[in-house]
């Protein structure tokens, strides 16, 4: 039995979760998300949300976990959100938005302007003598993520200076330079 698939799911106060139709859509003061699945039965009862798989066939195993985790973090999604942090390191790298447009400076000839959907939400701070932030929520965590590594792919942290984008708090693993 999948150890994340077996594990219930509450539904908090204020999140209601419709099942019809192989499509399962939840709603919260944040928004609303639907996905959906197949092959895996999905119960609520009492506000609490179990999943079970009809047979120990690998695909529906693997089903199992999946949908378990997708169902989850669309709830804590509508319900609390999700939030990325990033930081940019380097001398001269800038970050500012004017709405959903970010405009970063990472050092190439040109700046780089980026449409942010309307989903994510985008907050950039730049205080003197530190580096520039970018904050994201959402509502949806995989176009959170999508976002973030699109961001992310035009300067990844590199391992001998550490220059690049990265995440707050994230650790880089470093690299000796050349011995003379």
């Amino acid at each position: 039995m999948s150890r994340i698939g077996k594990s219930p799911i509450t539904i908090p106060a204020g999140t209601t979760v419709d099942i019809k139709d192989n499509m399962i859509t939840v709603k919260g003061k944040l928004g609303e998300l639907s996905q959906e699945y197949s092959e895996i039965a999905i119960k609520i009862e009492d506000g609490v949300i179990t999943l079970e798989r009809p047979s120990e066939n690998k695909n529906h195993k693997a089903k199992h976990g999946l949908y378990r985790s997708l169902i989850f973090n669309m709830i804590e999604g509508v319900s609390k959100g999700w939030t990325k942090e990033l930081e940019l390191v380097g001398v001269g790298y800038r970050a500012s938005n004017q709405g959903q447009v970010l405009e970063l400076a990472l050092g190439f000839s040109h700046t780089i302007s980026m449409l942010i959907a309307p989903e994510v939400k985008i907050e950039t701070e730049s205080v003197k003598g530190k580096n520039p932030k970018i904050k994201l929520t959402s509502h949806d965590k995989q176009l959170l993520g999508q976002v973030v590594a699109k961001i992310r792919s035009y300067r990844r942290p590199e391992p001998y200076k550490g220059k690049g984008i990265k995440f707050v708090g994230e650790v880089l693993r470093r690299k000796a330079g050349k011995t003379a």
